[in-house]
């Protein structure tokens, strides 16, 4: 299937490892213009392929999103695609948790997303063709299951994919989003407890994985590339479970 996205270009918000990484190659090998954002030089270095452009920034920093985008506009000459994929978990129980904690994973995972989205559909709404943004949340955005600072801001970011979706189509700009359940990978957190106590986590995949294993990051991966392309035109607002059955939601 054609996707039609051989030149577009796209940028990757934790793009160097991750799901990110292996979105940011997905949307290479369709031909697609990939710049990539991480805080790590060298983690960027080593996810940079031919095709792909680096850039260096903290995605919780204003000054640095608004230079990140603008450096990436001048490279590239316009955006795309936008997929708001940087994010992580920190804290424990509400009652253990600081609110600077929860301030913290708010900027991170949902504020930063918000930021960056807006700055690219002011773009997008100018192009001919429009743009597509992407934002990567999870299914404990829907149901709880990961920390509460994690499911909070997933939720939160699930929320705004609906309300930005619908204010954007008439300007030729889609806005989607997918929630990932539980997915293997090297440098994630499964592939640590995986190998910290095994027994424990293969009867976890048994019992609330309906596939009976893991996903895959070019799992995730391949449906972001489809919501960004054209095959995807009548998504709107929607944010995708890519999950193997592990959610408990029917909705």
């Amino acid at each position: 299937m054609n996707l039609e996205l051989e030149g577009k270009a796209v940028l990757v918000t934790g793009g160097s490892k991750g799901i990110g990484q292996a979105i940011a190659y997905a949307f290479l090998d369709e031909g697609a213009k990939v710049g990539i954002v991480g805080r790590t030089l060298s983690d960027l270095e080593t996810a940079q392929k031919e095709g792909i452009e680096i850039f260096q920034g903290d995605v919780t920093d204003e000054h640095d999103r608004k230079r990140m985008m603008k450096d990436f506009l001048e490279k590239f000459g316009t955006i795309d695609v936008l997929v708001n994929n940087a994010g992580g978990s920190n804290g424990s129980t509400v009652m253990e948790t600081s609110l600077e904690q929860f301030e913290e994973a708010m900027h991170l995972n949902f504020l930063s997303a918000v930021d960056l989205s807006k700055q690219a559909a002011e773009v997008m709404s100018e192009n001919a063709d429009g743009g597509a943004i992407i934002n990567i949340s999870s299914i404990f955005g829907r149901e709880s299951g990961g920390k509460p600072t994690y499911n909070a801001s997933k939720a939160a970011m699930i929320s705004f994919t609906k309300s930005f979706g619908d204010e954007m189509i008439s300007k030729g700009v889609r806005v989607n989003g997918v929630a990932p359940g539980s997915i293997l990978h090297e440098t994630g957190n499964w592939k640590k407890r995986l190998e910290q106590d095994p027994e424990k986590i293969n009867a976890f995949v048994e019992e609330h994985i309906s596939a009976g294993r893991f996903g895959t990051v070019e799992e995730v991966a391949n449906v972001a590339v489809f919501l960004a392309s054209k095959r995807a035109s009548w998504v709107v607002g929607s944010t995708l479970n890519v999950d193997g059955g592990q959610s408990y939601s029917n909705f």
